[in-house]
């Protein structure tokens, strides 16, 4: 099934140093932009991410420090992967949770700025885990029959994603085909920063999903406790997290 789009979206997969947006690196990324004509445009390139690529994670992905050793950084590329990103929603698998607040750390680490509110996110992880219980490998197998040989890689990854959420939308009626619908379906709560560590409570109030003040305010934590901002600061937490403590912090001077 052709997806119903109003804008373009991305669909996107990383190979990573690891598995923390705070501390760790891209190594590959590769987006397949795909138009509201359905033109495909896809861009896929190594990345070197300015410290060793632990052997377990070579292990997964199979991309060691020789083979970006000649790559540019992604500073050196993070203004051309704005301009291809721009006006566009965003799909991949576990990219809610991974991908996407890793991708949003680089971007600022390289002081590019990308406006990332106005988009829509699909997980397509997220509906399958809904609607299924399986993993990438096994969702391509199951929806399009198809064998992903070469898993780990990071435009096989991609280009498996966008097939598995186009056979979804065939295989349930009750998916709509509709870009704002799919996210809202694979999102899994409503998340304040890109790596769920402020959430929004029922009464769409932020609030803290970790630590001992999981559940609490923010705003009334940082009236209660003004260390714990400093505490947040200073800690290893994504830079994206701090930007939204800070608003919050700042917001909350101003009342």
């Amino acid at each position: 099934m052709k997806l119903n789009l109003k804008r373009p979206i991305i669909f996107f997969d990383l190979e990573t140093t690891g598995v923390d947006p705070a501390k760790d690196r891209i190594v590959e990324i590769s987006m397949v932009k795909v138009m509201p004509d359905g033109e495909e445009i896809v861009k896929t390139r190594k990345i070197n991410p300015g410290m060793h690529i632990p052997e377990e994670s070579t292990a997964i992905h199979g991309i060691t420090d020789a083979d970006v050793a000649d790559a540019p950084s992604f500073a050196q590329v993070a203004k051309s992967l704005a301009q291809f990103v721009q006006g566009c929603d965003f799909g991949g698998f576990n990219s809610n949770r991974f991908d996407l607040p890793l991708l949003v750390e680089e971007f600022m680490r390289a002081g590019v700025e990308v406006d990332f509110k106005r988009r829509k996110f699909i997980d397509v992880q997220n509906i399958f885990h809904k609607k299924e219980q399986r993993t990438l490998v096994a969702a391509y197998k199951f929806y399009c029959d198809k064998d992903l040989t070469e898993a780990h890689s990071a435009e096989a990854d991609t280009r498996a994603t966008y097939e598995v959420l186009k056979a979804q939308l065939d295989r349930y009626p009750d998916l709509e085909n509709d870009i704002d619908a799919l996210a809202d379906y694979s999102a899994r709560g409503e998340t304040v920063d890109y790596a769920g560590r402020i959430v929004y409570n029922d009464k769409g109030e932020e609030v803290f999903s970790f630590g001992k003040y999981k559940g609490r305010r923010v705003e009334e934590i940082f009236q209660l406790e003004p260390s714990y901002y400093s505490w947040m600061m200073n800690g290893d937490f994504p830079l994206y997290t701090k930007k939204v403590i800070t608003e919050i912090r700042f917001r909350t001077r101003n009342k």
